[in-house]
């Protein structure tokens, strides 16, 4: 049966992990940007106040874990008040010789009262941002043991150069990515989004046969006859769910799929128009247009002059 969330993180192709150990002491603050990329945070001692642009401030404690698939702007500090430090994403990477440091913030005497380990990694895919988008904005997993391994295997692998690191930090990082994603939604916290969607069970028929059959001419209609309901209460329910109609998610879907068709070089427009269920190319040229920018010709040539240059 065809798996909607393997299917998204098969297209992100997450890759290039950097991490770091993080620990503080006393009244203490910092402030990151809104930077894009994913990045996760896993407590190991101690508590700490989490507040992300959008969402409601969350304290978190030893055991959690944290994603953001796209790291909106975000402050973390301890739960007394401190002003804020700005800080760069960079600063959460490795010195580059291959020993672990520790980033402190607050007080530099004495222990730390709280110790996390923090970074951030990269989706090879140029067409991230369109799949980000069908996953939480953030995820916090209390009691996340089995995260916090994976995490240490990922830092593990980073600091090394075993043969073979970069495939392994790349499976590494699908684990852990589908781990949260898992561990959120059997917990009952996901927000809107493909996980919630998944939860529903009649929502999911929708999103199976979405994702298993996406040239199908698929309309609310028939989405709701399979998924045995009335067409406005699939409509409610999907979009409750997941965020947003059945046909925006769908179309979304067919554009990802089309991008990365058009990316390989050997699939003729006229064929990826058929494959993600337009009539002809020009219909579905039309549709490239207006959801990408650009006509998918000159969409696979730069794709494919990106691809030469590296």
């Amino acid at each position: 049966m065809t798996d909607p969330l393997a299917e998204v993180m098969a297209l992100l192709r997450p890759r290039a992990v950097f991490s770091k150990v993080i620990s503080g002491a006393g009244a203490w603050a910092v402030r990151y940007a809104a930077f894009g990329q994913p990045s996760f945070c896993a407590l190991l001692e101690g508590q700490c106040v989490l507040a992300v642009e959008g969402q409601a401030p969350a304290t978190l404690q030893a055991g959690d874990f944290v994603l953001m698939p796209a790291t909106p702007g975000f402050t973390l500090g301890s739960e007394a008040p401190a002003v804020p430090v700005f800080m760069n994403p960079d600063d959460t990477r490795d010195d580059g010789a291959g020993t672990a440091g520790e980033l402190r913030h607050g007080r530099r005497t004495g222990p730390p009262e709280v110790r996390m380990l923090g970074g951030y990694f990269a989706f090879d895919s140029p067409d991230a941002a369109l799949l980000v988008s069908l996953l939480p904005v953030l995820l916090h997993v209390q009691g996340a043991e089995r995260l916090t391994v994976l995490v240490k295997l990922v830092r593990d692998e980073s600091l090394g150069e075993r043969p073979g690191r970069d495939l392994v930090l790349g499976r590494l990082v699908e684990v852990l990515l589908i781990e949260a994603l898992r561990a959120s939604a059997e917990g009952g916290a996901a927000p809107p989004g493909l996980l919630r969607g998944l939860g529903d069970a009649r929502v999911a028929r929708g999103l199976r046969l979405m994702h298993g059959a996406p040239a199908q001419p698929w309309t609310v209609e028939a989405l709701a006859r399979e998924a045995a309901l009335s067409r406005s209460t699939f409509f409610e329910r999907f979009s409750r769910a997941v965020g947003q109609p059945p046909m925006e998610y769908l179309q979304a879907w067919r554009m990802a799929l089309a991008k990365d068709l058009l990316r390989r070089g050997d699939v003729p427009i006229a064929e990826v128009a058929e494959r993600v269920g337009y009539g002809s190319a020009s219909t579905f040229s039309t549709a490239f247009h207006r959801h990408v920018g650009e006509p998918p010709g000159r969409f696979a040539r730069q794709a494919a002059g990106g691809a030469l240059a590296r």
